[in-house]
């Protein structure tokens, strides 16, 4: 039986020079990852997707190497840059090796088996992702660039991580698109045990889909936020706003919560925080924890909430991404400040609010400046306690690999 990456189309072997505009060469020389089709004036072929480009200025220097695709607005993701260099095996291998590094100790600790390895753009590989979760490695995809690329990424997992399997998960726009028989989902090394994959957050049992679950599986990038949350739960009553699956929940429960209450719309969602609270009952924190969950409109639970005259110790709110296009982001920040005025009257006077955004659109000042803002004027005072960013497994590599922001403040409200 044939392999599905047999399939593959094969990167060629010429390069395709690409020239570009002087302001491009400025963006690229501060780091940006990307080579936009508006700021090139020249290239010497049309190319496929996933050859290289060798990108000039228009001196003819040499500026950067990088994936061409001719069918994309971002025409070069870029590789290296500064003086010229061979993208060759050992090239690979050695760009995989110093993403895997940087994840070290996070690996070494034993009690985190879930992580992510490589971070797209700002691990150096542009629209490329992987994580792993236990013995179960997932790639995923974001630009055709990578298709013809993919021997090369799975022959360095395999001789760096040597996974049991792993599995190919493909960008919505990818899903739409010509993929050389590659689906969502599929299983391109190794064999998949039936039902989710089990690994450990902190200690924690949890419970990943990598092959239809969100992302990859699990929403990896909150996992300190999530340990700052469960260091402020012992004893208290904790409200759990776009729980998904239940991360947040969890560590509450650990932290020993003396209840939690989960929030989202989706059923599924909230049946698998269940099963991650169960996985946990052996120890006594969680089997002590009450745990109730809400299944609707996070927006219309709040305020429900807030008429029952509920009150909690601590309020988690971490919604999905508000804004994918610039246009978006007034609209983001509205959102931002009705979430924010939702869930202050749920907080008793001296409890915590814990509200995030994953909008990379939306810069950090904007959003904690929204928070603060909606705060004051509902006359409550927010005495901060952290601003969070990124986990050790989530770098920023360039100027605008930002995207998330979590505040964390404890709650005055009016006399």
């Amino acid at each position: 039986m044939r392999s599905p990456l047999d399939r593959l189309p094969t990167p060629a072997d010429r390069r395709v020079a690409v020239r570009i505009t002087d302001d491009a060469r400025r963006h690229v020389r501060r780091g940006s990852p990307w080579v936009f089709d508006g700021s090139i004036t020249s290239t010497s072929g049309d190319g496929a997707p996933g050859d290289l480009a060798v990108v000039f200025g228009s001196d003819r220097r040499f500026e950067a190497i990088g994936l061409y695709d001719p069918t994309s607005p971002i025409r070069v993701r870029v590789l290296h840059r500064g003086e010229p260099t061979t993208i060759d095996d050992a090239w690979w291998h050695d760009r995989f090796a110093t993403a895997l590094a940087r994840r070290a100790e996070l690996a070494a600790s034993g009690e985190t088996t879930g992580y992510r390895l490589v971070h797209g753009e700002n691990d150096g590989l542009p629209g490329l992702v992987v994580d792993r979760y236990d013995d179960v490695v997932v790639v995923k995809l974001y630009s055709a660039v990578w298709i013809p690329r993919l021997r090369q990424v799975l022959d360095v997992l395999i001789d760096l991580v040597g996974p049991d399997a792993v599995v190919l998960r493909l960008s919505r726009g990818l899903q739409r698109a010509e993929t050389a028989g590659l689906a969502d989902g599929m299983v391109v090394v190794g064999d998949l045990p039936p039902g989710p994959v089990l690994f450990l957050e902190e200690g924690r049992r949890v419970e990943a889909d990598p092959v239809a679950g969100q992302k990859t599986g699990y929403f990896l990038d909150q996992r300190d936020n999530r340990r700052l949350v469960g260091e402020m739960s012992a004893g208290a009553r904790v409200l759990d706003v776009f729980s998904c699956t239940g991360g947040f929940t969890l560590a509450a429960a650990a932290g020993g919560a003396a209840s939690v209450r989960s929030v989202d719309v989706s059923v599924t969602a909230l049946e698998v925080a269940e099963r991650n609270l169960a996985h946990n009952r052996d120890r006594p924190a969680v089997a002590a924890c009450r745990h109730e969950a809400t299944a609707g409109d996070a927006f219309e639970v709040m305020a429900a909430l807030a008429d029952q005259g509920e009150r909690y110790d601590v309020v988690v709110v971490d919604p999905p991404s508000f804004a994918s296009r610039q246009d978006q982001v007034p609209g983001a920040l509205g959102a931002y400040r009705r979430l924010t005025a939702l869930a202050l009257p749920l907080v008793v006077d001296g409890g915590l609010l814990v509200q995030a955004s994953c909008s990379s659109r939306v810069d950090a000042e904007a959003f904690f400046g929204a928070v603060q803002a909606t705060a004051a004027g509902a006359g409550v005072e927010l005495d901060e306690v952290a601003r969070t960013g990124h986990p050790v497994d989530h770098p920023i590599g360039f100027d605008h690999g930002a995207y998330l922001k979590a505040l964390i403040a404890r709650v005055h409200q009016p006399s």
